[in-house]
């Protein structure tokens, strides 16, 4: 049974970019929902890079209320230029298509504080004007 259980994988909370198009149209779907987004800007001959998807998968699921996006720099070289991306891994938090925050470097620990801050931030901010409206 235990087997069964673990051969089911998860469905990916993680959209992967492919596309000038598809990074416009997450950013844009985010911005028009006041969602905030987290990007891992990646690129697959990158080893660090590579070894930090599996934690993003695990914030991706942490994290319902962000939208998570995986983007290739050599295959969407436009948006990754658009951002000041110069170094892999690069993690990217924005809100309303502005950065937040930016973390260089494959660095789990770093991360966590980062995505987790901005959460928590980002959640009371939303129940305070919630009871406002109330």
């Amino acid at each position: 049974m235990n087997r069964q259980i673990n051969s089911k994988k998860l469905k990916s909370r993680v959209v992967k970019i492919d596309s000038e198009q598809s990074w416009d149209f997450f950013i844009t779907q985010a911005n028009n929902q006041g969602c905030p987004v987290m990007v891992h800007f990646t690129a697959a001959w990158c080893v660090p890079s590579v070894a930090m998807s599996p934690l993003f998968e695990e914030l991706a699921l942490s994290y319902q209320d962000v939208l998570f996006l995986s983007l290739d720099v050599d295959d969407v070289k436009g948006a990754a230029s658009k951002m000041g991306i110069t170094a892999m891994p690069t993690f990217l938090l924005m809100k309303q298509g502005a950065e937040i925050n930016k973390l260089v470097g494959a660095n789990p620990n770093e991360i966590k504080k980062m995505i987790d801050g901005f959460v928590h931030q980002f959640r009371s901010f939303k129940i305070s004007i919630e009871t406002q409206l109330e």
